[in-house]
């Protein structure tokens, strides 16, 4: 399969700037918004402290006082890149905490403030796969009548025994039932997946990244395990009771994985960040753009790029 020209782009694999440029003809940018959520595997519906390498602290708005309104974290990053990065358009990004956790009144007023900001055409909403019920399916099917919709999910991991280990609160059934009941509703589903868990090997990880690359799913998010102080896993880690990924095994996992997706599959994420005043390890994840140089040589080296690998099922 070779290289798809209808990226537009001199990378090797779909990124969301690529997308974006191919959908609205300008650049686009997504604004991070803290609607103040909480989490279900918090307060007890799910379970209670979170999976074990979230030190849920959420955003750093949250950490300095009340938070701004949406429309006004929305006005603020608006602003920030038409200065910066000579941004044309925006999607809402409700990023912080499970944004479909609450009533659909309530997140339907929430998401109506987004979207009615000038320049703004489409939101994207961070969310667990446990907490869509079909009202608010629905809601976003509306949405994406007149408007860039995608929904996140976060899975982490196809595997059950893994899924309980990191005290996720929920099974991989229940993403599956997610993305059947999201599917074909023009809404974009992006899936995230992190590389490094613990118990996890390099098979383990493969089999998530197949059973997403087989799914009706737009976008894909990567994340990096890392390790942070005061959470469970941050524990664990000081203790000696688990190591982390060196970068050599995640650049060339996530090289794995880029080359088995369809090569439509949206590539928005593929490494991780995390607070710096609380992080432990791995040592080499604090440098982003290096990891992404790191993955853009390899796959050179490799003379590869995304959907290189993918087997495409006939029957």
């Amino acid at each position: 399969m070779p290289e798809p020209d209808f990226w537009n782009n001199a990378k090797r694999y779909y990124d969301l700037k690529s997308f974006f440029i191919n959908t609205f003809g300008c650049k686009v940018y997504k604004l991070p918004i803290d609607a103040g959520f909480t989490c279900p595997n918090r307060d007890g519906t799910a379970g209670k402290g979170g999976c074990i390498y979230c030190d849920g602290r959420f955003s750093k708005l949250r950490q300095i006082g009340p938070l701004p309104s949406v429309t006004e974290q929305i006005e603020t990053g608006k602003a920030f890149y038409r200065e910066k990065r000579g941004a044309g358009k925006f999607i809402a990004y409700f990023q912080t905490g499970t944004n479909t956790y609450a009533p659909r009144d309530r997140l339907k007023i929430l998401y109506d403030e987004a979207l009615s900001a000038d320049n703004v055409v489409g939101i994207s909403v961070g969310t667990r796969p446990d907490c869509v019920p079909d009202d608010i399916i629905y809601l976003f099917e509306e949405y994406a009548k007149n408007y860039h919709v995608w929904l996140e999910y976060g899975l982490q991991s196809i595997h059950d025994r893994t899924l309980k280990l990191i005290n996720r609160g929920h099974d991989a059934k229940t993403f599956l039932d997610a993305v059947e009941r999201t599917a074909n509703r023009g809404i974009n589903i992006c899936v995230h997946i992190i590389i490094g868990l613990p118990g996890e090997t390099k098979q383990d990880i493969m089999q998530t990244a197949h059973t997403v690359a087989s799914l009706p799913i737009q976008g894909i998010k990567i994340h990096l395990l890392l390790a942070l102080r005061g959470t469970p896993l941050g524990t664990l880690y000081e203790k000696g009771a688990i190591g982390m990924i060196t970068k050599d095994e995640y650049v060339s996992t996530v090289c794995d994985i880029l080359e088995i997706l369809p090569p439509e599959m949206v590539i928005q994420r593929l490494t991780a960040d995390g607070y710096q005043d609380i992080y432990l390890a791995p040592d080499w994840g604090t440098n982003k753009m290096s990891v992404l140089n790191a993955i853009d040589r390899e796959l050179e080296q490799r003379n590869s790029w995304q959907g290189n690998k993918l087997v495409i099922d006939n029957h």
